[in-house]
């Protein structure tokens, strides 16, 4: 079960904490237990510090009201140390942004973008699926011109999605594939365009710079990275290559069903500072939720 054995170890922790005077000399020792769950439980190590730091801030010296016990005043140091942390990555709620920018003649423009293997394609036909429940029109751009099977395996989305598919040959330019997209959602007043990207090694230089191209001739609304949730602190430093050569906006989580730890989910926000836009639950379209970071402090901490 996600979380399960970091919300046990924080039980056990905070039960512990709230058995001792609330010093620095006295609780250092269980934040450091407390800083180790963390990172087992997929946590980029320096989130784990500056979690554990602002426990510890909030809790030196602390006095104990009246009415409420050590255990409930100690949870609420969690709960809010936790908050503090994640607020500053903000929250997105798409169908009031495509609403909000999108018009007649200006369709609203998503690029999704990845390394190979994070479940780019189908998470970006996930998202495909919540915009027509939401009421909006949608087109999709192959701009994976790369990869064999790219185009079939989106075709096959719009056949089931009823949506549809903007594509080139293989081998041809990823941007003007996505130019042919937005040209054809304007002429058909099509509320948004999704564009699919090539897979690319964040660390492959020529690959981020034909990324560069998709973005710089589609300007969008919104840049999506998708992330794996099983790749642990390797999608941090994903985070960080493509923050810093092509920008992005917001984060499509996938696999979120399949990993037990959960803490990915912290690092992201912590490390990007970005919303995480949706989490991938399963292999359906429907299988897609809302990311609501309040709820994840809740799930972990409780209250």
């Amino acid at each position: 079960m996600l979380f399960e054995s970091l919300r046990a170890k924080l039980s056990e922790l905070s039960h512990r904490l709230s058995s001792h005077k609330l010093d620095e000399r006295s609780v250092s020792g269980i934040l450091e237990e407390f800083k180790m769950a963390l990172i087992e439980g997929g946590v980029a190590f320096d989130v784990a510090e500056e979690l554990c730091s602002s426990i510890l801030e909030r809790i030196d010296g602390l006095e104990f009201p009246r009415l409420k016990s050590k255990g409930e005043v100690v949870r609420e140091v969690f709960r809010e140390s936790f908050k503090e942390v994640l607020s500053r990555a903000g929250v997105v709620d798409l169908p009031r942004l495509v609403r909000s920018k999108a018009s007649p003649g200006r369709p609203f423009v998503m690029v999704f973008m990845g390394i190979n293997g994070v479940g780019k394609t189908t998470s970006m036909a996930k998202v495909a699926w919540l915009l027509q429940r939401e009421g909006f029109s949608v087109v999709m751009a192959c701009s994976d011109t790369f990869r064999t099977g790219a185009l079939e395996q989106l075709v096959e989305h719009g056949r089931r999605l009823g949506v549809k598919v903007i594509r080139h040959k293989y081998g041809s330019d990823a941007a003007a594939v996505a130019f042919d997209a937005i040209n054809y959602a304007r002429a058909h007043g099509i509320n948004v365009v999704l564009v699919d990207t090539a897979g690319r090694v964040h660390t492959d230089r020529n690959l981020m710079e034909e990324m560069r191209k998709v973005v710089k001739v589609t300007a969008p609304d919104l840049k999506v990275l998708v992330l794996d949730a099983l790749t642990g602190n390797d999608a941090v430093e994903q985070c960080r290559t493509f923050s810093e050569e092509v920008g992005v906006d917001a984060v499509f989580l996938s696999k979120l069903d399949a990993d037990e730890k959960g803490g990915i989910a912290f690092s992201v926000l912590a490390t990007l500072g970005r919303p995480i836009l949706f989490i991938g639950t399963g292999q359906r379209y429907e299988d897609i939720e809302k990311f609501d970071p309040d709820m994840l402090v809740r799930n972990l901490i409780g209250g």
